[in-house]
């Protein structure tokens, strides 16, 4: 997940620093060094909570091991106030955000798992391997973003990561259970999409009507649970 928009000036960064993008004239793009971990993400979460408090920030926005911070007005003193953003970095530690926990059945296989076959053929796995390795996982929402009610999930096997797809399908259902990356999540609109399909969900991620719409909030735990698996 990325926010970067424009032309970005990144700042210097060493391989234990974050860099530091201004985009625009009125917003940062804080992106954690180092990998997809929940060290990682936990930090900035931490940052998050120092950095909304501050007079001059209109809004935050947390992505997957970065973070969007957009001000009321552009800074007289761009240096300085990178200079700030890096002291937080550096005095932010990890936090854990307590949420709640959320089973979502699936059926795995059938008409909507139309890039199964391809992540066996990358992982070396079966089927029945994909679709185990899966629902057994324990996964965490890092992050809220790509659509209304998207939740990015922590936590998927490393032996069944796969690549998103260099060209998209052009109208994945909203529901649509898919891998990512070494993230997994249920699709939330329906529309273009570059994950993996793997099987489906009836449940509704997003429902404008509700308060809050979105079903998934950072820091919650999900659970898969294969209620048909069709292969």
């Amino acid at each position: 997940m990325s926010f970067m928009q424009g032309k970005a000036l990144p700042t210097p960064a060493t391989a234990d620093e974050p860099k530091i993008s201004m985009i625009g004239t009125g917003a940062y793009l804080i992106e954690a060094p180092g990998g997809f971990d929940l060290p990682t993400q936990r930090r900035i979460w931490a940052l998050s909570h120092a950095v909304e408090t501050w007079p001059e920030v209109r809004e935050i926005v947390p992505g997957v091991t970065n973070l969007l911070v957009i001000l009321k007005q552009t800074p007289e003193e761009p240096e300085q106030l990178q200079a700030r953003l890096r002291h937080e970095w550096d005095c932010a530690r990890s936090v854990d955000l307590t949420g709640k926990t959320v089973e979502i059945p699936v059926t795995y296989g059938g008409e909507h798992a139309t890039d199964l076959a391809a992540v066996c053929d990358y992982s070396g796995l079966s089927d029945r391997e994909v679709v185990r390795l899966h629902w057994q996982g324990n996964y965490t929402v890092v992050a809220l973003g790509s659509a209304p009610g998207f939740g990015y999930l922590h936590g998927l096997d490393p032996r069944i990561y796969m690549p998103r797809k260099t060209v998209p399908s052009l109208r994945m259902l909203k529901g649509t259970v898919t891998i990512g990356g070494m993230q997994t999540g249920v699709s939330a609109l329906t529309g273009p999409n570059g994950w993996n399909s793997i099987g489906f969900a009836e449940m509704q991620m997003f429902d404008p009507a509700k308060t809050p719409p979105a079903l998934l909030n950072p820091g919650d735990r999900v659970r898969f649970l294969p209620e048909r698996i069709e292969l």
